[in-house]
């Protein structure tokens, strides 16, 4: 993969150690590979798990048992519970809200279950983190909250939208928040390529395609913590940091993840966009860019802009916009493989490559063996008094 495809965005990090940290939706797949990360790299007092479902956290307390990482909690609740949520973030340093509800044909369905956690959850956590004098709250959006056609990016773009206000709150020396956004996160649950992967397992003989023109900004899920760790270190308060990260076809993805077998157009699912972009024209005019991000910045904010130009961000050209299907750093189909090394730690390329061919004669079992494994395991950590 051309090197200025990746970055790894640790350029800049909070030290967290002896800091106390809560993540919402923290079962999730970025909240599991940030506790990961982080555990890794630093020894905070407390890592606060707070979701809602008890086995998810049953089954992330036996990755992270106590006995190697004594700072982990758990707590049940909802982000629909502002109550709760202030309980949970009593001496809080730092939040990352990462809970929300993704799938785009549920939320068509079921509108207002999706509003009720993405919009007023947003909410919640605002006045739960003001209340409980957290310093610094940092919120998961995604490429589908800009310029939104289906109700999951309408309703991250409110949310957004209210982190980015809830600085007119918290006042100048009160909570910071910020966003990140960022595209489709390669080997995430419920991400394209497991799906294509369970396909291959299954005996597929083809792999569903929904345009071969359809295009998709890819990161990896630890790019994914990183850049949410470094948005952390960076804020001022109201940005909304967007990646500089590549992009490819749909049909090159396939293509890389098993080249022998054909695929079938079945067309764009309701509420679906043919490209995804992360900065609209409009909201360029408020756009600075730095090496490895773009930061689009509250309208109105002469002093946030000029502090960031002063730091050495250049603002974007006129009629600037940050499309998938404009990018300038696009994905082959052998940097699509390199990218899924990255997230499958532990293959070769070869390896992969032939793990997701299909050879003549295999049968469903003979496939059985495609679904290469996560690293997902930490590392093994000495034990720590905290």
């Amino acid at each position: 993969m051309t090197k200025s495809f990746f970055r790894d965005f640790m350029d800049s990090s909070p030290d967290l150690n002896g800091k106390n940290i809560l993540v919402t939706g923290g079962t999730g797949s970025f909240g599991k590979e940030f506790v990961k990360i982080v555990s890794e790299r630093w020894t905070p007092n407390k890592l606060i798990v707070f979701s809602r479902d008890e086995l998810k956290q049953y089954e992330m307390a036996q990755m992270f048992p106590p006995e190697d990482y004594p700072f982990m909690r758990y707590f049940i609740g909802d982000v629909r519970d502002e109550a709760r949520l202030e309980m949970a973030m009593r001496g809080v340093d730092y939040v990352i809200h990462a809970a929300a509800l993704k799938h785009v044909p549920i939320a068509e369905y079921n509108p207002m279950e999706c509003i009720r956690t993405n919009v007023f959850g947003a909410e919640n956590v605002v006045n739960a983190s003001i209340k409980a004098g957290v310093k610094t709250v940092v919120a998961l959006s995604t490429d589908k909250a800009a310029n939104p056609i289906n109700l999951y990016g309408a309703s991250k773009l409110a949310a957004d939208k209210v982190f980015v206000a809830a600085n007119n709150l918290s006042g100048a020396n009160g909570t910071k928040f910020s966003v990140v956004r960022y595209g489709n996160v390669l080997g995430s649950r419920g991400s394209v390529v497991p799906f294509f992967r369970k396909l291959i397992s299954e005996g597929a003989y083809h792999l569903p395609i929904t345009d071969q023109r359809m295009t998709r900004f890819w990161i990896t899920l630890e790019q994914g913590v990183n850049f949410v760790l470094s948005g952390l270190a960076q804020t001022r308060g109201g940005e909304i940091f967007v990646p500089k990260i590549p992009s490819s076809t749909i049909g090159t993805l396939a293509s890389a993840v098993a080249p022998d077998l054909p695929q079938k157009v079945v067309g764009i699912r309701p509420g679906e966009k043919l490209h995804e972009i992360m900065v609209p024209e409009d909201d360029g005019r408020s756009t600075v860019e730095v090496s490895d991000r773009y930061v689009i910045l509250p309208a109105g904010r002469q002093r946030l802009m000029d502090d960031w130009i002063a730091a050495g961000a250049s603002p974007v050209a006129d009629g600037f916009a940050y499309s998938s299907d404009q990018n300038d750093e696009v994905l082959d189909e052998v940097s699509v493989l390199e990218m899924l090394a990255l997230t499958f730690p532990g293959e070769s390329l070869k390896t992969m490559a032939n793990k997701m061919k299909r050879r003549e004669g295999d049968t469903p079992e003979s496939l059985a063996d495609t679904d290469i494994s996560v690293s997902g395991a930490p590392k093994k950590r000495r034990r720590k008094n905290v």
